[in-house]
């Protein structure tokens, strides 16, 4: 039996211990706070402090690739979620009504999720791990650094020690602390070669509230889940026992949009939106909280194909994190933890073998997802730019631009839209596929549709007009209670 020191008790963090654990391996997960997960989900939301996770109360999407690994791997987990009230969506809810062909196909399930609040989704993990065999998770546990032995000229890294002065033994340690990982430091302090690391800041800036049913009901999706309008971009996500989350996002540097933070104006904006103004049809449970400055991050443990250090994985976020305005971070995470798995089965014993394989991995199956990501959300915050200043905005390469422009219009490419929103694909692969091309050539779309909403002047009117009404920023008052404009760095 294997020893595994998993590090970070998140998603992420407690999917790779589970599914490792299954395959009989001893796993301890470390987890810097403190705070154990409540025994119902109302209180993880009410209640459960995460310092660790910079987004914990922010909306949170598990696509249906998510969902799939989950299934396969940890079906007692998606059991849990179902019983905890998540929500079942279906992606092709929002076929637009532009497609004809609306029946239901073989295959079509491959587009449903079950979502949650992310307190919940991480409270029903946590539940689930602590009755979970050959699993322990440690709370309260501050990693300090790696400790490592020479093998040639690379570390290998022997364990972790805490801020306590706890040595703790391990044949791998896996590093799922998130985006606030410091694995580049400790493999420094153990004298291993620099870790490759590219960075930008992503540019956006996200206003959400999240809403209560005050009838039972969540409304009804007719728009896609994320829905660019003009220099913003809403994204409206169903959560569990009829809670939901919208987001408007912005560019960082739209200095009047800045304004959103105040609650009377981010609905105003949200009203003008014909397909998401429903979205507004509940109880606000929060104010306006903001959230900026994130950074879009990938490292590679192997630069040139030569591992820095063995006996150490970098997991889901702390190898690669993006913002969070197509919600791909958990998903995408979840994949990486199963490959995990899959290679730890293949040469845990082997500690360069498993250095090689798990790059190989990571570089072939999920650095193409996280440049798709990237990619398109430079596109996006470009063209976002560009409508604020009046100049033309860009387009995509050819092929994609002509994939885009048929999405609203055929019942076979809005599937192959979808793939690349559920997570199962990406854009990149998607129109590589010439029988679907040509098909799109057949169809002969002159140019794509605008979802309706305001646009850029009609945007700042609706500000200018909220600061003639309300005459303030910060705190206003709906429906009698007070609203907190609150912001999260």
């Amino acid at each position: 039996m294997s020893r595994i020191v998993v590090l970070g008790a998140g998603v992420c963090g407690l999917a790779s211990a589970m599914m490792l654990a299954r395959d009989g391996h001893d796993i301890l997960v470390l987890e810097r706070d403190s705070a154990g997960a409540p025994d119902t989900p109302e209180r993880a939301w009410a209640s459960w402090e995460r310092g660790g996770v910079t987004q914990f109360r922010l909306a949170h999407l598990l696509l249906p690739a998510g969902r799939a690994v989950l299934e396969t791997e940890l079906p007692e987990v998606i059991a849990s979620l179902s019983a905890a009230g998540a929500a079942r969506l279906d992606f092709l809810a929002g076929m637009p009504p532009t497609i004809a062909d609306r029946r239901q196909r073989p295959g079509d399930e491959r587009f449903v999720t079950l979502t949650a609040r992310r307190p919940v989704l991480e409270q029903v993990l946590a539940r689930s791990a602590e009755e979970h065999a050959g699993l322990k998770v440690r709370r309260g546990v501050a990693v300090k650094g790696l400790t490592s032995k020479l093998r040639g000229m690379t570390p290998h890294i022997t364990g972790v020690w805490t801020e306590s002065g706890e040595d703790i033994d391990a044949d791998l340690v896996v590093d799922a602390t998130g985006r606030r990982s410091r694995l580049p430091q400790w493999l420094r302090e153990v004298g291993a070669r620099p870790v490759q690391e590219e960075a930008e800041d992503s540019g956006f800036t996200y206003y959400q509230r999240t809403f209560r049913s005050t009838d039972g009901t969540v409304p009804r999706m007719i728009a896609p889940v994320g829905s660019p309008i003009g220099t913003i971009f809403l994204v409206t996500l169903p959560a569990d026992n009829g809670t939901w989350a919208v987001v408007i996002a912005t560019s960082s540097g739209d200095q009047p949009l800045k304004r959103l933070r105040d609650a009377q104006v981010w609905t105003s904006v949200v009203h003008a939106c014909p397909l998401h103004a429903h979205w507004l049809d509940g109880e606000p449970i929060t104010g306006v909280e903001a959230m900026g400055g994130l950074i879009d991050r990938c490292r590679r443990f192997a630069p040139d194909g030569l591992p820095v250090a063995t006996g150490i994985a970098a997991v889901a976020d702390a190898w690669a994190c993006t913002n969070p305005s197509l919600g791909r971070g958990i998903t995408y995470g979840l994949r990486h933890a199963q490959r995990l798995r899959d290679v730890v089965r293949e040469h845990l014993h082997d500690p360069a073998a498993f250095a090689h394989a798990w790059d190989h991995v990571t570089e072939t199956e999920l650095q193409p997802c996280y440049e798709d990501v990237i990619g398109e959300n430079r596109l996006r915050r470009d063209e976002i730019d560009a409508l604020r200043t009046d100049l033309e905005p860009p387009t995509p390469e050819a092929r994609t631009a002509r994939f885009l422009a048929a999405v609203p219009h055929d019942a076979d490419v809005f599937r192959a839209y979808l793939e690349t929103r559920a997570g199962l694909t990406t854009m990149r692969e998607v129109v590589r596929r010439q029988a679907l091309m040509d098909r799109i050539d057949h169809l002969a779309i002159p140019a794509p549709i605008r979802l309706p909403g305001p646009n850029r002047s009609q945007l700042l009117e609706l500000l200018a007009d909220d600061r003639d009404r309300d005459g303030h920023g910060g705190d206003v008052h709906a429906g009698g209670s007070a609203v907190r404009a609150g912001v999260v760095s």
